[in-house]
């Protein structure tokens, strides 16, 4: 949406802000075996835009996966332009395609040389593809091939298994009491 955050909690250092330097980014044998999975599907990037297909997706991807506070509440239209259309910053798309057919959207801020993820849905039909590691992986390599330094991968928590997936891209710094160290 148009609001930037930081966390800044007084009595918790648990949120730690995660990027991967893509420059020295290389995919493990198990992502490896994700990208292979995947071939079949196409990308494109362009501006961000709503449909009423992403909308339907974007709401099953919450539910079906249990990522909404109060199930079967449902994203409005208004509710998915004020999030990802209406940005104080370049927000663009990668979409992903299967035989056609749109099967993922990832939301992305682009900097100067930097990317940062915003959010990605997918349809929830098809987990067994790892498409959020696949997209991750897709964006990764094609910043690495435009010359890009960080994806931001937004916040981890070691304790929390929404975000602690994001500490299995190597390398990758964490910033942690003020300092970005590798991992």
């Amino acid at each position: 949406g148009a609001m930037l955050y930081r966390t800044q909690c007084p009595s918790c250092s648990e949120c730690e802000p995660i990027r991967v330097p893509v420059q020295h980014f290389s995919p493990s044998k198990s992502q490896r075996r994700i990208l292979k999975k995947n071939s079949d599907i196409t990308v494109e990037t362009g501006p961000v835009r709503f449909s009423h297909n992403r909308l339907h997706m974007y709401n099953k991807h919450k539910n079906l996966r249990g990522l909404a506070k109060n199930e079967g509440r449902l994203m409005q239209r208004s509710g998915y332009e004020n999030w990802f259309l209406k940005t104080c910053t370049d927000t663009r798309e990668f979409r992903y395609f299967l035989d056609g057919t749109l099967v993922g959207i990832s939301i992305v801020d682009f900097g100067a040389s930097d990317i940062s993820s915003v959010y990605f849905y997918f349809d929830p039909e098809l987990s067994s593809r790892s498409l959020g590691t696949y997209s991750a992986l897709v964006e990764i390599l094609w910043m690495k091939r435009q010359q890009m330094r960080y994806y931001y991968l937004g916040l981890y928590v070691e304790d929390c298994r929404h975000l602690n997936y994001k500490a299995r891209y190597h390398p990758h710094e964490r910033l942690v009491n003020k300092r970005w160290l590798r991992f």
